[in-house]
């Protein structure tokens, strides 16, 4: 096991959809601030860890890969974008003495009446309605060439926004040759969308009565949708106030990678005091 860095180890868990390879110019920063980085490549993909509602199993898949790649590190500093952020606190509420700092990207924690809406919409099976799943199961998924894929994203206005090599990172990472031809989808699709129906809507509560150990802080995007549906009360709980904002919609850290890392970085070191 290589031995840990003089900054620490970081954990960077992606986002639904983003393998982590999406995220390599945020690693390379932190990598040359002295820490060592690892990230699970794609989550939900292990038929050992099935998605399930509320994501017990992955959250099993990220204490597991934390358990087998960061020992004997512990503990490490989880780094979770949008879905990842979740998981980090479900990981950091489960193993409590694993992790000495959690910093969530655009990852705001339902809770109250809008969870209590989230698991009606599961109960009933309507959340595929009210979620991005309804986006994902038709997500294009095949093309004639990995530039074909490129120019294809390049082309829609959400990934115009994107640094241009955050956009060569994710088709590198995100597309794989198709046993009949051309390029697929790495993450695939059907997965996605159950992540996205399988939300948790117990974040909340589980936070109230099992709070993380270590410090948390929330790096918002000041255009992100998705913290405008959750609100940030009980993300203000768990973070006790440690929030800022950068400028963008909840995929800032592909828009502005290098401000995402040093942000990271900033909380990071208060947190490795």
């Amino acid at each position: 096991m290589p031995r840990k860095a003089a900054a620490g180890t970081i954990v960077f868990v992606h986002a639904n959809g983003f393998p982590a390879g999406t995220y390599n110019e945020l690693f390379k920063l932190w990598r040359q601030a002295g820490w060592r980085v690892l990230a699970p490549p794609k989550l939900g993909h292990d038929p050992g860890y099935p998605v399930t509602s509320n994501w017990p199993r992955l959250r099993d898949e990220l204490l597991a890969y934390v358990e087998r790649e960061a020992a004997p590190a512990l503990p490490v500093h989880l780094v979770g974008h949008s879905l990842g952020g979740y998981l980090s606190l479900l990981a950091a509420s489960r193993k409590p003495a694993w992790f000495a700092g959690v910093v969530l990207i655009d990852s705001p924690i339902v809770s109250g009446w809008r969870a209590h809406s989230v698991h009606m919409a599961k109960l009933t099976g309507l959340i595929g309605r009210v979620t991005p799943g309804r986006v994902s199961q038709q997500r294009r998924q095949h093309w004639a060439s990995a530039d074909e894929a490129h120019a294809h994203y390049a082309s829609k206005s959400i990934f115009a926004r994107w640094a241009p090599q955050v956009l060569r990172d994710y088709v590198a990472a995100g597309i794989e040759p198709d046993p009949e031809g051309g390029v697929r989808l790495a993450f695939d699709r059907e997965v996605e969308t159950r992540l996205y129906n399988t939300l948790p809507h117990h974040l909340g509560r589980l936070l109230q009565r099992h709070p993380p150990a270590a410090p948390v802080a929330f790096i918002g995007g000041t255009r992100s949708a998705e913290v405008r549906q959750a609100g940030l009360a009980a993300t203000r709980a768990v973070t006790r106030g440690q929030i800022e904002w950068m400028e963008g919609t909840h995929l800032f850290p592909m828009e502005k990678p290098r401000e995402t890392a040093s942000a990271v970085l900033r909380w990071l070191n208060k947190f490795h005091r």
